[in-house]
């Protein structure tokens, strides 16, 4: 996928957090609202919603 979105903007919605990975810019969304906004790193760093459903999903 990240071949065929190379060069282009892309709106991806996506539940499984693996496909949105390495993408530019994250907007976690909640209820109709942007609550976050980021790529993965500083998300993660954070600690908020969006590290804390990545780590439910990825969690051994």
């Amino acid at each position: 996928m990240d071949k065929l979105m190379e060069g282009r903007t892309s709106f991806v919605i996506a539940h499984r957090l693996s496909t949105i990975r390495n993408a530019d810019i994250i907007l976690v969304m909640d209820h109709s609202n942007i609550i976050e906004q980021g790529n993965h790193e500083p998300l993660m760093a954070k600690g908020g919603f969006y590290a804390d459903l990545y780590n439910s999903q990825f969690a051994k």
